[in-house]
């Protein structure tokens, strides 16, 4: 049976600067057949790094219908239904990325998407959301952050307010490209896929070598996993709308992380922080532990304590030598 997809590419984005500046933290990756996955450089220019708009281009030119791809950008594709509500927005994904455009255009030349944030190029006050506005397909995941959640670690928000442009000008160029999920969720047979990636659902999968930075590895495990997965016959699995339907249904409006499971996927609890007395009680039982008096703990006996619940623990004094024994409880403060 045949792959679905001949080439499969991952794109780590970044939404720092602007559209022609060349972005250290931009990076692609592909493989074509079972070749492992290849870092993408650019091939023309004096820019060592890629730039939005050159990836944009390339996109463009590669994605002519010859060969059935399928690519992973790193960045939001779209909004929550709180957004289209607040502005009174259509449920519609081309109209989106219309108005988007109108408001946010970042792609502009000499554009930093901070400039429309602050209101010196479009107007972008006339379009924001807040920050703890998330999609369904950020619950989903249990750790992607909100597309409105500007300047912490982590943020996909600059990337996402920065490449909604492009995915706006591949469409133009490229109508035959499957825009997933929001051109159906089964990509017809033979088309070329977009959709957006979430690289930390499978950088974990690939150990990372030394000469790879952080945005290489992502890119990577994006193209690594797809080609995995393809060759599994099983993406078309992954392909499938998330239940009940009514999530799948906003989806189709708000976008769909690929790999992303309902219901969310459930947070690891956060360890509770040892109390600095629990702390001290473990340190001060310890063999080899010196309490402020100089008293050092040499052993521990099963013999029971004077107080209660406690053992018989042995100290010797580091000024005369004596040993004795103690409670655990009274090591910390206990005197020759």
């Amino acid at each position: 049976m045949p792959r679905q997809f001949l080439r499969t590419i991952g794109i780590d984005y970044s939404g720092a600067e602007t559209a022609e500046a060349s972005l250290k933290g931009l990076r692609v990756y592909q493989t074509i057949g079972n070749d492992v996955p290849q870092e993408v450089v650019p091939t023309s220019g004096p820019k060592k790094y890629w730039t939005r708009r050159g990836i944009a281009s390339w996109l463009i030119d590669e994605l002519d219908g010859r060969m059935p791809t399928i690519v992973g950008i790193d960045h939001g594709f779209s909004f929550p239904l709180r957004y289209f509500e607040r502005h009174a927005l259509p449920p519609d994904w081309d109209l989106f990325l219309d108005d988007f455009c109108k408001h946010w255009p970042t792609d502009e030349e000499h554009t930093y998407v901070d400039f429309v944030r602050h209101g010196s190029v479009g107007s972008g006050a006339a379009r924001e959301g807040e920050r703890r506005w998330r999609r369904l397909t950020e619950e989903a995941t249990g750790s992607a952050k909100s597309v409105f959640h500007f300047d912490v670690q982590g943020s996909v928000a600059k990337s996402t307010h920065a490449g909604i442009p492009w995915l706006r000008k591949l469409r133009m160029a490229r109508p035959d490209i499957h825009f997933w999920p929001f051109d159906g969720w089964q990509p017809p047979a033979g088309a070329s896929v977009v959709f957006e990636a979430y690289p930390r659902l499978w950088s974990d999968k690939y150990s990372r070598d030394d000469e790879k930075t952080p945005d290489q590895h992502d890119a990577f495990s994006i193209a690594r996993w797809l080609q995995d997965t393809d060759m599994k016959y099983e993406l078309a699995g992954y392909f499938s709308p998330p239940q009940p339907a009514s999530v799948a249904t906003t989806a189709m409006t708000e976008g769909w992380i690929l790999g992303a499971t309902w219901p969310p996927a459930k947070r690891k609890a956060a360890k509770r922080p040892v109390s600095r007395k629990s702390r001290t009680a473990k340190r001060t039982t310890e063999i080899g532990h010196i309490n402020r008096n100089d008293q050092q703990v040499i052993g521990a006996t099963e013999l029971p304590g004077n107080d209660h619940n406690q053992k018989t623990y042995i100290l010797k004094c580091a000024r005369c030598q004596e040993r004795y024994g103690a409670n655990g409880s009274d090591i910390f403060q206990r005197k020759c």
